[in-house]
């Protein structure tokens, strides 16, 4: 019976170190989520400012006096859509490296797409639409970090409102109607609200049913993906705030 209870000691503390071992593994993988996340972010407001603030560089992409794209502009526009479909592709055939190599060059393509905001809105409403993102964007994330609520349902849902807000902004780039516009602001602050506390749960999930294999390769690119989703959250939440409270300039 003591040689029993021992064994029975010995696999809970085995268990025990396990456990630790994930959890401390979780920490550090949301950390480097967070942490690329950052970055392309750093980038994309970097080449933003850069290019929005010179009226000879942002020239290039639209016109100087009413911000309307040019060809070049157009494909600049789109481009960070194509690349998110072709990062989603590549992605299995890509290194770690490579992957968050092309993060960043997305990230840099989206500073170009969104340099115009420097023209169009005062420097201190975006500064301000900027901070209550990052509040929002940090509460909700925490949020679908630590609540025990399954909210992967959400998902189907989210993504047929993502889909519903793209078309209905390139039907209203031909038709230019104000009261469309503030309905996909509106509506897209929920939405990637929504999805900023799903995915956060989605990618602290997706280590934890993958933490035991062991494959860091794979572990390594899941977090870039990751932090590519909560880019794309962030992005949209700021863009969609500052059309409906940013000063125009």
């Amino acid at each position: 019976m003591a040689e029993f209870d021992n064994i029975r000691a010995q696999a809970r503390t085995a268990a025990g170190a396990r456990a630790a071992e994930i959890d401390a593994g979780l920490r550090a993988h949301m950390n480097k989520v967070y942490g690329t996340m950052s970055v392309g972010m750093l980038l994309t407001f970097a080449v933003a400012w850069a290019v929005g603030t010179s009226p000879a560089l942002l020239g290039v992409f639209r016109d100087p006096v009413t911000l309307s794209p040019n060809i070049l502009g157009w494909i600049v526009m789109f481009a960070p859509l194509g690349m998110v479909f072709a990062f989603g592709a590549a992605i299995n055939r890509l290194s770690a490296a490579g992957a968050q190599l092309f993060f960043y060059a997305f990230a840099s393509v989206m500073g170009l797409s969104i340099a115009w905001i420097f023209q169009a809105f005062t420097g201190m409403s975006i500064a301000q639409v900027f901070l209550v993102t990052s509040i929002a964007f940090a509460g909700l994330s925490l949020w679908g970090y630590t609540t025990k609520k399954d909210i992967s349902g959400w998902g189907s849902f989210l993504i047929m409102g993502v889909i519903g807000l793209v078309v209905a902004s390139i039907v209203n780039i031909f038709l230019g109607s104000p009261a469309i516009m503030f309905a996909v602001s509106v509506l897209g602050v929920l939405i990637f609200a929504g999805l900023t506390a799903f995915d956060t749960q989605n990618i602290k999930n997706t280590y934890l049913q993958h933490a035991a294999h062991g494959d860091q390769e794979w572990m390594d690119k899941s977090g870039i993906m990751g932090a590519l989703s909560l880019y794309l959250n962030f992005i949209n939440m700021f863009m969609m705030l500052l059309s409906l409270f940013g000063n125009r300039e």
